[in-house]
């Protein structure tokens, strides 16, 4: 990971954190602070015309990570050297972040130590936005933490802790890791002391390159004398301090692929003696212990193996780094790629399925065919056997009925005779029913002969009736005219008032502009006013210096060698006046 993508993680944290409502935006006031702030702490002069021109454009709205990239990267990171302190870069994006994200409640690390836990989290994040870390990253963390406090790694318990990953998929953010740490769910068992000096001592490792510290005795070059100093091994250099502190440093022993170091032999009452050989100087070194002394050893002649093989080499945990990502990138196209083969042979499998299908289809319609055939030659044979059941009893149904036919006729002629007797019968009543009928067409007469009378009657209350109605008609007629023209004038009416209304309103509106006018005149005649009566005040003050211009009297003008003077024949009377007066007070004093 180079220089510009670590600087982008950062400051990706800090644009993130200045994007307040979620939108992916920050105003333009927010980026110019911060790019003024990434400027100062980069050492990078900042030219702030270009920041304007860059942001120089009609819409005054925020801008997004694509609208800033683009001056970021040209006048900044391209700008950038590796001369500037990284800790001081990393906390002013930190500054502006933690505010909004950091949860301190039930954290037991010290805000510095979350400072390193986040720049940690920087480190090893994937290369991919918004950041996140990998378990695999997060495992080897936890294991290096581990580690520095001097515990044991508990595989189960990362495991367990591994199925909750499952649901956040298989990441964490910055601010989920750093909880993590803080609430002590890998720590159980060590006090905040040990947890906070783990968080610093993988911190100076991943983040500073500090691959070996401690304290150990250092022999002087000029007094020969054994002097205790806490060394810093880094990939290119050694730094001695006077304490772990690192307030005050005592020199480097520099590195390079020309270096080795070599076990000694115990002298002058010193153990666990190793020289480390350069081409200039040697410095002789006494570790607390063989084991020590060993680790020290075999650290510094991997740094200057990797200073032979290149100078330019990163550091074992940075390579180790890449080496894990290369590893995951691998496996995930390895992965993508049986994916990929799943995806074809599904697919196969799928249309050989349809095939099967297809075939198993055929083969029921074939089924389906057969019955229907067997089907149809079993109905065509019941149907014969029921037409031959059916003329059967079509035989004998004709033979009984040819048999209930001569019963049948002998019983009409029974009912004939009986019918004959009937109609008799029925004569005589139907006589009687003629006389009724003649004596009830006499009454229905004298019935349409009064109702005749009464249709009469009605007729002439109908004629009066509408006469009546007529007369209301034209009534109403009339009223309904009276009506319409009372309303057209209640309409003219009101459309004058609506008109006045108008004027009265277009009036007031003039009266308050003319008031405003006037009101505004008032204020320059009472500013001009107190002008004038300010430089007549200063006027009076310095009369003998200075007179004020003011319109004189239309008489003789006096004039002088250097043209018409600044004062009237009175005037200059009684300055003469007041000057001889002035001059005789002396000399009657006297």
């Amino acid at each position: 990971m180079g220089l510009r993508d670590e600087l982008l993680k950062s400051i990706w944290h800090a644009f993130t954190a200045l994007d307040v409502d979620k939108s992916g935006k920050v105003s333009k006031s927010q980026l110019k602070v911060l790019s003024h702030n990434l400027c100062t702490v980069m050492q990078i002069p900042h030219d702030p015309v270009a920041l304007e021109e860059h942001f120089k454009d009609d819409d005054e709205g925020p801008v997004s990570t694509q609208g800033y990239m683009p001056y970021l990267n040209k006048f900044i990171l391209d700008k950038v050297q590796d001369n500037f302190d990284r800790v001081d870069f990393n906390k002013m994006c930190w500054t502006l972040c933690a505010r909004k994200n950091l949860n301190r409640n039930h954290l037991l690390i010290s805000d510095d130590d979350a400072f390193k836990v986040w720049c940690i989290f920087n480190f090893l994040s994937e290369d991919r936005y918004p950041l996140v870390i990998v378990t695999e990253e997060i495992e080897y963390f936890l294991r290096k933490l581990t580690e520095a406090m001097g515990g044991s790694w508990v595989e189960e318990r990362f495991e367990d802790y591994k199925l909750q990953l499952s649901s956040w998929d298989q990441c964490l953010s910055a601010w989920q890791l750093i909880e993590l740490i803080g609430t002590g769910q890998f720590s159980k068992g060590m006090d905040r002391q040990s947890l906070s000096m783990g968080i610093s001592e993988v911190f100076q490792e991943l983040i500073l390159d500090v691959l070996k510290q401690g304290y150990m005795l250092k022999k002087g070059h000029k007094r020969k004398n054994w002097t205790e100093r806490w060394f810093l091994l880094r990939p290119t250099a050694i730094s001695y301090y006077v304490s772990e502190d690192m307030t005050e440093k005592k020199g480097d022993i520099a590195l390079d692929g020309n270096c080795c170091v070599e076990s000694l032999p115990d002298k002058e009452g010193k153990k666990c003696l190793f020289i480390i050989k350069c081409a200039d100087k040697s410095f002789e070194i006494s570790a607390s212990d063989k084991k020590k002394k060993q680790e020290w050893i075999q650290a510094i002649q991997t740094c200057v193996a990797l200073l032979k093989r290149d100078l330019a080499a990163p550091a074992p945990h940075r390579e180790a780094r890449l080496k894990r990502k290369d590893l995951r990138q691998k496996q995930q196209a390895e992965q993508d790629h049986l994916e990929e083969r799943m995806k074809e042979l599904q697919i196969a499998n799928e249309n050989k399925q349809r095939e099967l299908e297809a075939m198993r289809k055929k083969l029921e319609e074939a089924a389906t065919e057969a019955a229907e055939e067997e089907r149809r030659r079993l109905q065509t044979q019941s149907e014969l056997q029921d037409r031959y059941r059916t003329d059967l009893e079509r035989e004998k149904m004709v033979r009984q009925q040819m048999e209930e036919q001569v019963a049948q006729k002998s019983s009409e002629l029974e009912q004939y005779l009986q019918r004959v007797r009937e109609l008799e019968d029925m004569y005589h009543r139907l006589e009687e029913a003629l006389e009724d009928e003649r004596q009830a067409r006499q009454d229905e007469e004298t019935v349409r002969k009064l109702q005749a009378r009464l249709l009469e009657e009605e007729a002439s209350k109908r004629v009066e009736l509408e006469q009546l109605h007529l007369q209301q008609q034209a009534a109403i007629s009339q009223t309904e005219a009276e009506k319409q023209e009372l309303e057209n004038e209640r309409l003219a009416k009101e459309t004058a008032l609506e008109a006045a209304m108008v004027q009265l309103e277009q009036l007031e509106s003039e009266r308050q502009g003319a008031l405003q006018q006037y009101q505004e005149v008032m204020k320059k005649l009472e500013h001009a006013a107190n002008k004038t009566r300010n430089w007549k005040d200063k006027v009076a003050h310095h009369e003998g210096l200075i007179r004020l211009i003011q319109p004189g009297s239309k008489g003789p003008q006096r004039i002088t060698n250097w043209g018409p003077a600044a004062f009237t024949e009175t005037e200059l009377s009684l300055r003469e006046k007041d000057w001889q007066e002035k001059r005789g007070r002396p000399a009657q004093a006297q």
